[in-house]
């Protein structure tokens, strides 16, 4: 009997010293944020005899299927108040022109992220976005770092995709080169300082090119928070991508800050693929430019920084129809043109 006693002593011992089984996290509870003051997207288009919108269907199942999150989605941003705000973790915004958002929400919004209490996730349209705002933090194109300048690959434009941090689940989901279609925005107001962009346009495989990068996905912190912005979404089809589904859920617990990632600005990384683009647009063969490249990432950082400024500023001049005078755009671009090849070494 004493034997017993003690084997079940010893096995209560046992128990008691295993470590407690971690609960799995509650679902993030996110707010999607649809609304078009200007164009509006097939993906935000509600049918006129009601009913949901093809993106507030879909984040309502991602969210659902993958168990991360349970997602409320809403046409009104004036639904955005202070209050709502402290029952979210992250906002979600497909969002077109000036959206009727009250200056003390936007606020909150900023206080809230940069304490790390709200995640922001941009998509496509998002940098199509923007209103009126002088009150504390940023206004709304600082805060996401790019407002809308045009997009010449328009829907299903042929374009390839290079994922520069395949090892963060943010863009895990993708090849590091894909060939997509889509429709592509390039930004006016970006500041490559302020964000680590994780995919760009690779106009090597690329078709339609221009001689500046134009990036397709970028991360930024804010304070203790998060944001991320991916250019992707416009075309339904890519609403139904399981890649872009997974990237989604990866989004929402990322700026939740529920996975690992980091959004340390990587400037000089684009300074790489300003070059990549400058070169690529007209390509001369025989000309060693992954030598010219080299050598130039080796070159004073004043004078990179400088130029990256250069090359991104060739969209300002880029001709924007075909009858258009060409002239302001081929005097710059030969310019910077000429100061990248001699300084690289060029034959």
């Amino acid at each position: 009997m004493r034997r017993v006693l003690a084997l079940l002593l010893v096995a209560l011992a046992a128990l008691t010293a295993l470590p407690a089984v971690a609960k799995p996290d509650a679902p993030l509870r996110v707010l999607y944020l649809d609304q078009s003051v200007g164009w509006k997207h097939a993906p935000v288009a509600r049918p006129e005899g009601g009913g949901l919108a093809p993106s507030e269907t879909a984040i309502i199942a991602i969210g659902q299927q993958s168990g991360a999150f349970t997602a409320e989605v809403t046409q009104d941003a004036r639904e955005i108040t202070p209050e709502r705000l402290e029952t979210i973790d992250v906002l979600v915004f497909y969002t077109t022109g000036a959206l009727p958002l009250s200056p003390e929400a936007w606020s909150v919004v900023q206080q809230r992220v940069a304490a790390g209490k709200l995640g922001f996730v941009g998509v496509h349209s998002a940098t199509d976005t923007g209103w009126p705002y002088d009150g504390a933090g940023e206004t709304y194109t600082q805060f996401i770092n790019g407002h809308f300048a045009g997009h010449p690959w328009t829907q299903g434009t042929p374009i390839r995709i290079e994922t520069l941090d395949p090892s963060l689940p943010l863009v895990g989901m993708w090849p590091v080169s894909l060939d997509y279609a889509e429709e592509i925005y390039q930004h006016s107001d970006f500041d490559p300082a302020r964000v680590r962009v994780l995919q760009t346009l690779d106009f090597a495989g690329t078709p339609l090119k221009r001689p500046y990068a134009v990036p397709i996905a970028w991360a930024r912190q804010i304070g203790q928070g998060r944001l991320f912005f991916t250019n992707l979404g416009h075309t339904p089809s890519t609403w139904d991508d399981p890649r872009f589904r997974r990237q989604i859920v990866e989004a929402v617990k990322w700026t939740a800050i529920r996975t690992r990632g980091r959004a340390t600005p990587d400037p000089q990384r684009q300074f790489l693929w300003q070059l990549k683009a400058l070169l690529a647009y007209e390509p001369v063969e025989g000309r060693d430019d992954k030598a010219i490249i080299g050598r130039l990432l080796k070159m004073d950082p004043a004078w990179q920084t400088a130029t990256a400024r250069r090359i991104a500023d060739l969209r300002t001049v880029y001709p924007k129809k075909p009858d258009s005078d060409r002239a302001p755009f081929d005097a710059a671009y030969k310019a910077v043109l000429a100061d990248v090849l001699a300084r690289g070494g060029a034959k």
